[in-house]
C-alpha cells in the first residue's frame, strides 16, 4: 500500500546533491521534533535553503508503522536504535531497552499512538523555572496547531494541523467496563475533556490515526508532505559532530555538520541539534560541549563548558497487571500473537483492501489521578518531603510542588484489551492495567562511551533510586488490583497472571516491580531548559549556552517530566521554535 509518494519524492531529492554541499540552516535528526521543524522552516522561509539530516530510511511504506494494530512491532526492529541502560542496581542489575525510532518520524513512527497532554500548571512549571514566554498558554496554543482533530467532543483541539486524531472507531466491548469500575472507585469521570489542561480523572482519549486511510498520522506522513523545495531531506545520513569555531570571546559558532563519512556540509545561518533526549546531548559532547571530564575521557576536545549536558534524565516507570479473560470474552491478543493465524491475516486484509478492520485498533482507555484519589495524599506528600525536603535542586522542588496541586496527576493507568506483562505470553485472551508513576524523583544520565564516543551512548537513568519512586510504583499497582476487582471488570477475567495472587505484601510487591517494572519511553531533559547555573542547557530561545547559533528543539529541553505520553510536546516544541527561528531570520 502506496501511503506517501510525495514524501518518497521529497527524500529521493538527496540522491542528486553536490560533493560540497552549503545550505542556511541544517537539522540533524529526522525524527517527531525535527521533521516537524523543517517542515514549518520550509513553509515560512521559502527563500532559505534547510538541510534535514536523519540517519534512518523513509521507510514510507512500511505497514508496521502505517497500520495502526501492529503499534510496538518496530520495538527492536531494524528501525529501532536499541539502545539498552547500564545494570541498574535498584531493579536486581536488569538492564532496560531503551527504545528509539531509527526512521524519518522517529519514534512518532514507532510510538503506541497514544495522544493526550498534561495538566495546565505543569506547562505553567517551564516559565517558572526561569524560561520566559513559555507556559500553558504558549504550549497549548503550538500543540493545537500541529493539530487536524476529526472526531467530535467540546474539547480543546486544533481542527487545520498536520497531526490528524479522532476517537478510534474500533473498541472491544470489555473496554466498556472501564469508566464504571474506576468511577465505583471514588475517581470522577473526565470523558472527552481532558485535552484542555484538566486530564485528572478517567476517559477515553484519542488517537493519531488518519482516517482518510486509516493509517498512523505521524511527522513524516504528516508534515513533510507540506515542505517546499526548499527542503532537502537526507536519509540514512549519519552526523558524527558538529563543527565549531569561536565567533567572539568565549562564545563558538556552529559552521555545519561534518557527517560520519567524512563529508563536511556548511550552515550559513543556524544548525539544530533534534536528535532526541538520548543522541541530542551525546552530538554536543562529540561537538566539545558539555562536561570537560567526560569530553576528555572521550578524547574530545572542550570548547564549551555546560555542566548539565546529559544531566536531568527523567522517564516514566510503570508495572502490568495482567488478567486471563473467561472463556467467549474476546481481546486483541491473536491479532498481536498469532498475526499469520486466520482471524489476523483476515482482519489484515480488511485493512489492505481499505474496509474496517481490527488492526485500527489502538489504545483507549485511560486514567490519571492524584494521590487524594487513591487515598494516599499524606502518605505520598510526607514521604516526598522527608526525602527531598532539603534538595537544592529545582526540579525536586517543583516535584514537591506538583504534590500539593490537586490538578496535576500522580499517577496514570491505561486499560488495554490484550496482554501487556513482563513474564512472557503464554496463550488465551487477557485485559491488562498498566500503572504508571508521572514524577518519579530519580533523575539520571546520558553520555557518549569514553571507549566508543560515536557507539551507543551510556545511560543510566538510576530507575528507583530513591523510596518515594519505589512506593509509589508499588501503591499504584495495588490501585490497579482494586479496580480490575471492582464490577463489571471484575466479571470479566478468571485469574490474575501477573503480579499473581501470591504478591500481597510491600515487600513482594517490591519485589514484583524489581523484577517487572519497565520505561514508557519517554526520555526527556537531558538538554534542559533552563538556567545555566540551574544545570540549563539551553535558553528560552532554545539556544545552547555559550554558542551564537546552535539550538536544540526536541523533548530533551523539557526540564520535568509532564504527566503525559510525550509526543504532543514534542509537536509543540517544534512549532514554538519554528516561529522563533522564522522571527528572527
Amino acid at each position: 500500500m502506496k501511503v506517501s509518494q510525495s514524501l518518497v519524492a521529497l527524500t529521493a531529492l538527496s540522491a542528486g546533491a553536490s560533493a560540497r554541499e552549503n545550505y542556511d540552516y541544517i537539522i540533524v535528526g529526522g525524527g517527531t521534533a525535527g521533521t516537524a521543524l523543517a517542515t514549518r522552516l520550509s513553509q515560512g522561509l521559502p527563500k532559505s535553503k534547510i538541510l534535514l539530516i536523519e540517519a534512518g530510511p523513509a521507510a514510507a511504506d512500511d505497514l508496521r508503522i502505517n497500520v495502526p494494530g501492529l503499534r510496538g512491532s518496530l520495538l527492536g526492529s531494524n528501525l529501532d536504535w536499541n539502545f539498552t541502560t547500564v545494570p541498574q542496581p535498584a531493579l536486581d542489575g536488569r538492564s532496560i531497552d531503551v527504545n528509539r525510532g531509527k526512521v524519518l518520524g522517529g519514534s512518532s513512527a514507532m510510538n503506541y499512538l497514544c495522544y493526550d497532554r498534561a495538566s495546565a500548571p505543569e506547562y505553567e512549571a517551564w516559565g517558572e523555572l526561569g524560561n520566559r514566554g513559555w507556559g500553558w498558554n504558549s504550549m497549548i496554543d503550538a500543540m493545537t496547531k500541529s493539530e487536524k482533530f476529526t472526531g467530535t467532543d467540546n474539547d480543546r483541539h486544533g481542527y487545520t494541523g498536520p497531526i490528524r486524531n479522532y476517537y478510534n472507531r474500533v473498541l472491544y466491548p470489555l473496554l466498556e467496563s472501564w469508566q464504571p469500575a474506576v468511577s465505583k472507585l471514588g475517581v470522577n469521570v473526565n470523558d472527552h475533556n481532558s485535552m484542555g489542561g484538566e486530564p485528572i480523572g478517567v476517559m477515553f482519549q484519542p488517537t493519531n490515526i488518519d482516517t482518510t486511510k486509516n493509517t498512523r498520522s505521524y511527522s513524516a506522513s504528516s508534515y513533510l508532505p507540506l515542505a517546499g523545495s526548499n527542503l532537502l531531506v537526507k536519509t540514512n545520513t549519519h552526523v558524527a559532530k558538529v563543527n565549531m569555531a569561536k565567533c567572539r570571546g568565549s562564545v563558538y559558532q556552529a559552521t555545519g555538520v561534518t557527517l560520519s563519512s567524512g563529508q563536511i556540509i556548511t550552515a550559513e545561518k543556524e544548525v539544530i541539534l533534534s536528535a532526541g533526549a538520548i543522541q541530542s546531548p551525546g552530538l554536543l559532547e562529540l561537538s566539545g560541549v558539555g562536561q570537560p571530564e567526560v569530553l576528555n575521557a572521550a578524547g574530545v576536545k572542550p570548547l564549551v563548558k555546560l555542566a548539565g549536558v546529559g544531566e536531568n534524565y527523567q522517564d516514566h516507570i510503570r508495572v502490568s497487571n495482567t488478567y486471563q479473560l473467561k472463556d467467549g470474552i474476546d481481546s486483541f491478543d491473536n491479532l498481536i500473537f498469532d498475526n499469520a493465524g486466520a482471524n489476523a491475516t483476515g482482519e489484515m486484509q480488511k485493512w489492505l483492501d481499505g474496509k474496517r478492520s481490527l488492526y485500527e485498533y489502538t489504545t483507549a482507555a485511560y486514567g490519571f489521578m492524584n494521590w487524594q484519589q487513591l487515598s494516599l495524599d499524606k502518605q505520598m506528600k510526607s514521604l516526598a518531603r522527608r526525602i527531598f525536603g532539603s534538595s537544592a535542586n529545582v526540579i525536586d522542588a517543583k516535584k514537591l510542588q506538583y504534590l500539593d496541586n490537586s490538578k496535576v496527576p500522580s499517577v496514570e493507568y491505561v486499560y488495554e484489551a490484550n496482554f501487556v506483562g513482563a513474564f512472557g505470553y503464554t496463550g488465551g485472551k487477557f485485559i491488562t492495567l498498566i500503572s504508571t508513576v508521572m514524577h518519579p524523583f530519580s533523575r539520571g544520565s546520558v553520555h557518549i562511551d569514553p571507549q566508543s564516543p560515536h557507539g551507543k551512548p551510556v545511560i543510566d537513568p538510576k530507575y528507583m533510586s530513591n523510596e518515594y519512586d519505589r512506593k509509589a510504583l508499588i501503591e499504584a499497582g495495588k490501585f490497579a488490583r482494586r479496580i480490575a476487582n471492582t464490577e463489571p471488570m471484575k466479571s470479566l477475567w478468571k485469574a490474575e497472571t501477573e503480579p499473581g495472587k501470591d504478591v500481597q505484601s510491600d515487600e513482594q510487591w517490591l519485589a514484583f516491580a524489581r523484577k517487572t517494572m519497565g520505561s514508557f519511553y519517554h526520555p526527556i531533559g537531558t538538554c534542559a531548559m533552563l538556567p545555566r547555573e540551574n544545570g540549563g542547557v539551553v535558553d528560552a530561545e532554545l539556544r545552547v549556552y555559550g554558542t551564537a547559533n546552535l539550538r536544540v528543539v526536541d523533548n530533551s529541553i523539557i526540564p520535568i517530566i509532564p504527566s503525559a505520553h510525550i509526543q504532543t510536546a514534542a509537536y509543540g516544541i517544534a512549532e514554538i521554535a519554528a516561529a522563533k527561528i522564522i522571527s528572527n531570520a
